[in-house]
């Protein structure tokens, strides 16, 4: 399997390669009054305004760095309550500039749960320490979806 490799603070996070629509540089976001936790704000996307979810914030209460290596990544999230529906959403996350192969075997239960971070999934070691899986479909709480998953109205002028 290929994972994009990135950073949350000072420890590595993967995702499947294959969830990634296309990586783009951190650029400025519009950010959106009394978002929920986590939320940085939203960005054009070819047209089209995406929210962005900054995972630094959304684990740890920082913003994320703005570094050359801070990137969106973009993808597309389902609602894990409604099969079929998806939306873009950028994740914007430190140091995502590394791809890794491995193969699935070599993942392993980390042996910690953590309710309020149901998106943290099983681990890998290299030669770098421990890399841990991020469970997209996870990622969001019920405020989060409910932000991403609002019905888009027409504008009529």
């Amino acid at each position: 399997m290929l994972f994009l490799v990135f950073q949350i603070g000072k420890d590595r996070y993967a995702l499947e390669a294959r969830q990634a629509v296309e990586v783009v540089p951190y650029l400025a976001l519009k950010k959106i009054p009394q978002a929920p936790h986590g939320v940085a704000g939203i960005f054009n996307y070819r047209g089209r305004p995406v929210p962005a979810v900054d995972l630094s914030e959304l684990t740890f209460g920082r913003p994320s760095g703005e570094r050359l290596s801070t990137r969106i990544i973009l993808l597309r999230y389902e609602h894990p309550e409604m099969p079929n529906q998806t939306r873009l959403l950028g994740l914007i996350a430190e140091h995502a500039t590394g791809m890794m192969r491995r193969d699935e075997k070599e993942l392993v239960d980390s042996g910690v749960r953590s309710g309020a971070a149901p998106y943290l999934g099983p681990v890998f070691m290299d030669d770098k320490g421990v890399v841990q899986l991020l469970r997209v479909q996870h990622l969001l709480n019920e405020s989060l979806r409910e932000l991403v998953f609002a019905p888009t109205n027409a504008v009529k002028t």
